[in-house]
């Protein structure tokens, strides 16, 4: 993807006369080359890319040249492609696709594209008109590919999903023709006529505006298309990455802080306060409206707001309060009296003054008085709960879009530099808002919230899908209510597995509807649930050095940090059957447990498909050998302290050293880099200042690589290469751990056969065995380098034949017997027959002849068919 494809400019105001307090303008490149452009009286065809053709058709015989909610910029480079014109049909072909047009009102005899090369016998042609599948994106027997929803409110389970841009078919049509547009001075219209037929229906004669994507299986670069045209995801506030609090609850001020000083106490991170509407007044006159929408803090429960702010900015916390703005700002509100002066109202009789997202002057006003006033108490984003409908006064705009459009943009203005406590200068000004998916394009303002869904399993089953699928739409950055929002019924396992998905998830936060006995303090359930709750809360923290580097890649390289296994392995029919497992980043897979345990292994179990080579559970040590064809089906077998995180040799992971991390979630000072032999690995620490990044090699990035040679048994860290902006905000020194998973022994002596130097000179490391995060059965070596200066190179070496060592096989076998709960004869018979000294292949056959429950069967047969 060209670089200039990538990103948008950061967004600017737009040159219209208007108050400084006006609306900012999005940054919109939607003209194509006309070298682009094959155009009729009523059609015009634009090849955007090789493999993304826009179709026009419009009986006026008037185009869109407009930016549309999703297509921001159609400028792109030109791709090379032929036309053919010399017959009944106009023909256009690109590598990817062969178009074919009768010229006419697209129809579906007169209007097809294939894809190049054929993805299956029978079923690689669009034509218009046809269904394109059905709720589950079936197509002609073939699971389909689906992209995201609007929300998950009340949500028990699975819902019906969007379309996205990925296809088992390999097309895949975005029908813009109803969206709304941006007008040149950065304000927002509806198309000019109604929309003609959306595809799967007939033309009605009116104007139609459709992509098709005709990738094949080239699902990633479907998406590196889509961002093309729609612009990149931003760079998110690292702030953003650690734990986020919510809970729907009237907190005053004191009990906030006490929580807060708790959390601190038990060593629980968070990083992110979500204050839900109790903070304003919800008693309101029913003459006045309801209590749902407000902008007054209710000073009964926080006497002193900024005072208050401050406080949990001193905390290490940055702060989003809910609004729902349905009911505009009333007479109530210590804004009306300003609102009014700059709408110019009369408030002698008290009236409303009503929400309405398609007057200009509001939503400027709206921003500029009470949301400004707040702000400067010390709000840092808002938390958008749009709940009112997507229709507003102007058919096509909707009020959702808009809200998330223009607070995103608003959000973006440069603020103060901050410090860290150790004094590093640190800017906190990248734009944040926090609201509902509003269709194609919403990954532009970001974070997503998904809603109110139920207390169930099945919530928690299909969030994991929910997620993946959403980067078929280009859709990264999902906040769950983790744990659940209401109704339901209390359940530790239950919580616990939600607390690990959340941990694995884009944004992390705990949230709780407005029931007093629903809550997500760990100290809240048992304390088998309450350890595991800690750990995983504090390993949240401990990868923000790598989800921050996965947040560059998502903005600069196209790629969201959770994707389905399918957009690296397209032709694995096992990426496609592993609907629940996904990739974290560049480097994990994950595959949560979503079901609860069976109850005579007292383990949760998940059916996954791993990608050919050899894995590592990063928190247990368990080596997988998934052999170098298509893969292998497995049933992975975990107690509740765990769930399946795996890393392929050749994997570098970079954390935050500090066992208990805190709120402050700057570069820290020590880190630990897991380091997975077995295959050469290679991974750029990506680091900045807090501010605006106009590209990925900004003045304000600095970038710290770190590589493994498998054949030298040599680690390289360093050094790090970046702007005066950049290295400013990173610790002037550091102390580097190397942590080498599931190691094999290096000889007798381990500490005197590991090298370390720092610029070529010779330096004492220390050298450990250390037990994993959550099985004291796998261990790692451990290398640490202290008080290393930012630009220096570390350099450590095991040396050749460095190997993946299992673990205590034995000690396993016996960890699962001793938990089962199965009579204590079977167990010595079992133990007996997992050990013996024969083959893996002859104990698993030997287990199967004795007739066990498939969960004990599976769980044996996974430690013994491993390495």
């Amino acid at each position: 993807m060209p670089d200039d494809a990538r990103s948008l400019p950061a967004p600017a105001l737009d040159g219209a006369a208007r108050p400084p307090e006006g609306i900012p303008a999005l940054v919109t490149d939607p003209v194509a080359d006309p070298r682009a452009v094959v155009q009729g009286d009523r059609y015009r065809v634009t090849v955007l890319t090789d493999g993304l053709v826009r179709l026009e058709y419009a009986e006026d015989g008037v185009f869109e040249d407009r930016a549309s909610t999703f297509a921001v910029r159609r400028r792109l480079p030109v791709p090379e492609f032929r036309v053919l014109d010399d017959g009944p049909n106009l023909e256009v072909v690109t590598d990817r696709f062969r178009l074919v047009y009768d010229r006419g009102p697209f129809s579906t005899s007169g209007l097809s594209v294939a894809v190049q090369g054929g993805v299956t016998v029978y079923h690689s042609v669009w034509r218009y008109g046809e269904e394109l599948g059905d709720a589950e994106g079936t197509v002609a027997g073939m699971p389909g590919l689906r992209g995201t929803a609007r929300t998950l409110d009340e949500a028990d389970g699975a819902v019906p999903l969007e379309p996205g841009v990925a296809s088992r078919t390999g097309f895949a049509v975005l029908d813009d023709s109803a969206s709304m547009l941006f007008t040149d001075d950065g304000w927002v219209a509806p198309r000019p006529a109604a929309a003609g037929a959306r595809s799967g229906t007939s033309s009605s004669g009116g104007r139609e505006d459709l992509y098709v994507f005709a990738y094949g299986t080239d699902h990633a670069e479907a998406l590196r298309a889509f961002y093309a045209v729609s612009g990149p995801q931003p760079l998110l506030p690292r702030f953003a990455l650690g734990n986020w609090w919510s809970r729907y609850h009237p907190y005053t001020a004191a009990s906030y802080e006490a929580l807060i000083e708790r959390f601190a106490a038990e060593g629980l991170p968070f990083s992110v306060s979500v204050v839900d509407m109790d903070w304003h007044v919800v008693d309101v006159d029913p003459a006045l409206g309801s209590g749902w929408t407000g902008y007054t803090w209710n000073r009964s429960l926080f006497p002193d707001p900024a005072k208050f702010l401050d406080w949990l900015h001193e905390h290490g916390l940055r702060v989003t309060l809910n609004v729902h703005p349905a009911d505009g700002v009333r007479a109530h509100e210590d804004a009306y009296e300003a609102m009014a002066a700059a709408l110019g109202r009369d408030t002698s009789q008290r009236d409303p003054i009503a929400f309405d997202v398609t007057d200009r002057a509001f939503l400027e006003a709206y921003l500029a008085v009470p949301h400004r006033r707040l702000e400067r108490d010390g709000v840092d984003f808002w938390w958008l709960d749009w709940q009112s409908g997507p229709h507003s006064r102007v058919t096509g705009i909707d009020p959702l879009w808009m809200l998330n459009h223009v607070h995103f943009l608003d959000n973006a203005r440069p603020r103060e530099l901050t410090r860290t406590p150790g004094g590093r200068a640190v800017r906190d000004d990248r734009p944040l808002t926090f609201s509902r998916y509003a269709g194609p394009g919403s990954h532009r303002y970001p974070v997503g919230f998904s809603g109110d869904s139920v207390i169930s399993w099945a919530s928690l089953d299909f969030q994991p899908y929910f997620t993946a699928s959403a980067a078929n739409i280009g859709y990264g950055w999902w906040s769950h209510d983790v744990g659940g929002h209401f109704h339901g019924a209390k359940d530790d396992e239950l919580a616990t597995r939600w607390f690990q998905l959340g941990v694995l998830s884009p944004i992390m936060r705990l949230h709780s509807g407005a029931n007093p006995f629903i809550t997500k303090e760990p100290w809240a359930f048992g304390p088998e649930a309450r350890e595991v709750m800690t750990a995983f809360l504090r390993l949240r923290h401990r990868l923000v050095p790598y989800l921050h580097a996965m947040n560059h890649r998502a903005a600069f390289d196209a790629t969201p940090l959770v994707r389905p296994l399918y957009h690296r392995w397209p032709r694995a029919a096992g990426a496609y059957d592993a609907r629940n497992t996904f990739l974290f980043g560049s480097e994990l897979l994950v595959a949560p447990i979503t079901a609860p345990a069976d109850g005579a292994t007292r383990l949760g179990e998940v059916l996954t498909w791993l990608p050919p080579g050899t894995w590592v559970d990063v928190l247990t040590g368990q080596v997988y050998d998934a052999g170098s064809g298509q893969g292998r089906e497995i049933v992975l077998h975990r107690p509740l302290a765990s769930v399946p995180v795996l890393a392929p040799a050749g994997a570098v992971v970079p954390l935050d050293a500090a066992a208990v991390p805190g709120n402050d979630l700057a570069a820290p000072e020590a880190l630990e880099v897991l380091v997975v032999v077995g295959a050469d690995g290679a991974f750029d620490l990506v680091e900045d200042d807090g501010g605006p990044v106009a590209s990925a090699d900004a003045p304000n990035v600095v970038r710290t690589p770190v590589r493994w040679s498998q054949a030298g048994g040599r680690a390289v860290v360093g050094p790090a290469r970046g702007g005066a902006d950049g290295l400013a905000a990173v610790p002037a020194r550091r102390t580097w751990t190397l942590t080498f998973p599931s190691l094999g022994v290096l000889g007798a002596d381990e500490a005197a056969l590991v090298v370390a130097t720092v610029d070529g000179a010779r330096v004492q490391a220390a050298v450990e065995r250390v037990a994993l995060a959550a099985d004291p059965r796998g261990s790692g070596l451990a290398v640490t380098v202290a008080d290393v200066p930012v630009g220096a190179e570390v350099v450590v070496v095991l040396g050749p034949g460095t190997t993946l060592e299992a673990g205590d096989l034995a000690g396993r076998v016996f960890d699962l017997l001793d938990r089962a709960q199965i009579a204590y004869d079977l167990k010595e018979r079992l133990l007996a027959v997992a050990t013996a000294d024969e083959p893996a292949t002859t104990r698993v056959s030997r287990l199967q002849a004795l007739g066990l429950d498939r969960p004990l069967e599976t769980a044996l047969g996974e430690l013994l068919l491993n390495p």
